[in-house]
């Protein structure tokens, strides 16, 4: 819930803070999340309930309906980089740092891998994030956040890949950034033979 709050912040800031409506279709979103869950209402005011009590999570009252911002940043004392990164943890799993580079550019744009792995090597000293071990074949390690406890996953150090084999995740987010190109590319085509029409 936290990520969703997040993740909603950056891209819907103009109906940031959330209802509670709101955040229940945040959770239950069925792209960009792993794993895809359907939270009822009740489940979602028990989080935020949790959370408050926590200070993660402020309510205001805006309108009709209570709204709830996120509080991570402030309450871990971490920067918006780290925030972002934790975010897309929550939302999507273990990921590998070019995974969470792709993943988190709506919530912010970082240089290069280096700068994302220099964010999780300090998230991981306080310790609110663990690299997990490489998967077989795997040519990076994945990261996950521990907010929730240990990761159910096995923990060890990373060893050398022997092979270069793209994870899982690097190939869906490579689908989509292609896809995205692809529209553009598309928008842009259109764009063109309207003003060679004119």
């Amino acid at each position: 819930m936290l990520g969703v709050l997040v993740e909603k912040q950056h891209t819907v800031p103009d109906t940031y803070p959330l209802t509670l409506n709101a955040l229940v279709s945040g959770c239950n979103q069925k792209t960009s999340r792993d794993p895809v869950i359907e939270a009822p209402e009740a489940e979602v005011q028990a989080a935020v309930d949790r959370l408050r009590s926590l200070s993660l999570v402020v309510e205001s009252s805006g309108g009709r309906a209570m709204r709830y911002a996120q509080n991570v940043g402030k309450v871990l004392a971490i920067p918006p980089q780290s925030v972002a990164l934790l975010a897309v943890l929550f939302l999507r799993g273990p990921q590998t740092a070019g995974e969470l580079r792709i993943n988190s550019e709506r919530l912010h744009k970082f240089g290069d891998i280096l700068a994302v792995e220099g964010f999780l090597h300090e998230l991981a000293e306080r310790p609110l994030v663990r690299e997990l071990a490489r998967a077989p074949g795997a040519r990076e390690a994945r990261w996950a956040h521990l907010l929730s406890g240990e990761p159910a996953v096995p923990l060890a150090p990373p060893v050398a890949a022997s092979r270069e084999v793209a994870a899982p995740g690097e190939i869906d987010a490579i689908k989509a950034t292609l896809a995205e190109l692809q529209r553009e590319v598309a928008e842009l085509r259109a764009a063109v033979e309207k003003l060679r029409g004119a």
